[in-house]
């Protein structure tokens, strides 16, 4: 009878306290979805019914009246803004109210995950940023154009091989697989200063580790929710997100090869050298029309806290940090990106076309050969980038933690009440429902480059297009992706065609056990030699 007793009384408290959880939107006439106990808004991703990119686009075209909406994930809230002048006051005006990420991992748990640029907080983050901005303008990209030239060699010469091999004159090919392959030795070199040829050494020890780095898994989406909701325990059982192996992996590279250069005197322009040059404080911003070359529509400036000079020591752990979150964020993001303009391109001949005849006049014109520069001018090459980027966008939402109580005004016209968001509560600006508003771009689903032409790209809103983020917190390295694709574009289209497949999903639906974005069934095309 006790036992019973209390259950009942344990019961009876978690259904109040559920209760007062659930009503914190409501009470101040903010809308959101049902929920179910415990779980909140959470049950699709949960139940992989479908990805985050859809049901926050739901929850966006759901209420289109409000300026921002609600999301209950198990019992935390987290607010989805809608408002286009929000937007710009959370990401921009009102940064300082709004510095940091929600938590990934705990840098006490894990410090090689827990201390890269993603994670820092406050003026840990201010500071690094601040160090490592030098190393993203865009010199520092013009000297790692002939390392992604050669890797770009291996992938081609690795697709001609396989055609030759298969007595026809194709073969199909899983795009994300080989776009990861080629983003993997892009950072092996680039990032580490390794020769990787993972086309032709499959199974090679740096993209296996990658590989399982950069994978967001069902597993990993539950870690990542335990720790925005329940940092606490999840920092009590030690729950990780990456294995001791791969922890050892790296930082045995970063530094291994730190100290080997400065034993030998070695120089290599890549990002290990560029580390080593900020832990001596070396590294400097250039001169601003300089550091300001058009990199493409897409690319991101930096803002004056990243460009503020500090006079602060890091430790081994911290760039070592560092040269991990280059490879996470390298290898995933920019072979999304890769891998779905293979699939537009494949499924868009016409588009495809004017792309290769503009890289052939300029070939023609350059007398076969291209740098940074010559890949800058392609205007029609950047367009097709862009439009890869608004409509596959490979992070589909941007989150804020709030570091301050703020004031958001009032959800609707309806509401009689402002809705203060507390130091500790996040926002998410779902950039995928942005992307895909026909109030901002017309057929949104629609691959459509021309968006971006010189007639009609002044005509997209602020604040509408952002695959590299917004404000100060935006992505230290779009110069460095949208480099690293153009030079892959240019190469594979220069020698190569695409088309669809048996294989080829048409129209492309989203996997939904991953963060990731993925097309379910693979992102098959089938490549030829140009003739």
């Amino acid at each position: 009878m006790i036992v019973l007793i209390w259950l009942s009384v344990i019961l009876a408290a978690l259904v109040l306290y559920m209760r007062q959880a659930y009503s914190k939107f409501s009470r101040y006439g903010v809308k959101h979805f049902p929920v179910v106990p415990l779980v909140g808004n959470l049950l699709n991703e949960l139940m992989r019914k479908k990805h985050i990119a859809e049901t926050l686009d739901d929850m966006y075209h759901s209420f289109p009246e409000e300026r921002f909406v609600g999301r209950y994930e198990f019992l935390k809230g987290v607010v989805i803004i809608r408002d286009l002048e929000l937007v710009k006051k959370i990401a921009v005006k009102d940064f300082e109210h709004f510095l940091d990420h929600r938590m990934l991992v705990d840098d006490s748990v894990e410090p090689l995950f827990g201390r890269n640029l993603f994670s820092l907080r406050g003026q840990e983050w201010k500071d690094m940023r601040s160090t490592l901005s030098p190393a993203f303008t865009s010199s520092k990209m013009r000297a790692m154009v002939t390392f992604m030239m050669e890797v770009s060699d291996q992938m081609i010469g690795s697709l001609k091989k396989q055609i030759k091999e298969s007595g026809d004159d194709y073969v199909d090919v899983d795009t994300k697989d080989l776009t990861t392959r080629y983003a993997n030795d892009v950072i092996a070199s680039c990032a580490f200063g390794l020769k990787v040829n993972s086309h032709d050494d499959r199974n090679n020890q740096f993209y296996n580790i990658g590989y399982e780095t950069a994978t967001s898994g069902f597993k990993r989406i539950l870690i990542f929710f335990g720790y925005t909701c329940f940092p606490a325990i999840m920092k009590k059982f030690n729950v990780k997100l990456f294995s001791e192996a791969t922890t050892d992996f790296f930082q045995s590279i970063v530094l291994n090869t730190m100290d080997e250069r400065q034993k030998k005197n070695i120089y290599r322009p890549d990002m290990i050298h560029l580390l080593m040059e900020a832990k001596k404080g070396k590294l400097t911003h250039e001169e601003k029309s300089e550091e300001q070359t058009n990199t493409g529509f897409a690319t991101v400036e930096e803002s004056e806290v990243g460009k503020a000079k500090i006079n602060r020591e890091w430790s081994d752990t911290d760039l070592t940090a560092q040269a991990i979150l280059f490879f996470v964020a390298g290898f995933e993001t920019v072979s999304t990106a890769m891998s779905f303009l293979m699939y537009e391109l494949a499924v868009h001949p016409d588009i495809q076309e004017r792309l290769a005849q503009e890289i052939r006049d300029n070939d023609a014109k350059h007398g076969g050969k291209f740098d940074f520069n010559s890949i800058q001018n392609l205007t029609y090459l950047d367009m097709v980038i862009s439009e890869v980027l608004r409509l596959w966008p490979p992070a589909p939402a941007l989150d804020r933690l709030c570091t301050k109580d703020y004031n958001l005004g009032k959800a609707n016209a309806e509401a009689d009440k402002d809705y203060i968001i507390r130091k500790g509560e996040a926002a998410v600006i779902p950039m995928w429902a942005f992307h895909h508003n026909p109030e901002f771009f017309s057929d949104p689903y629609k691959f459509d480059p021309e968006r971006f032409s010189e007639q009609n790209k002044h005509k997209i809103k602020p604040f509408t297009y952002f695959p590299f983020g917004l404000g100060p917190r935006n992505c230290i390295g779009s110069r460095f992706a949208l480099c690293e694709i153009k030079v892959m574009v240019y190469q594979l289209f220069q020698q190569m065609e695409v088309s669809p497949c048996k294989k080829t999903k048409i129209p492309a639906v989203l996997r939904r056990d991953t963060f990731n974005l993925k097309i379910q069934g693979g992102e098959y095309v089938r490549f030829r030699v140009r003739k």
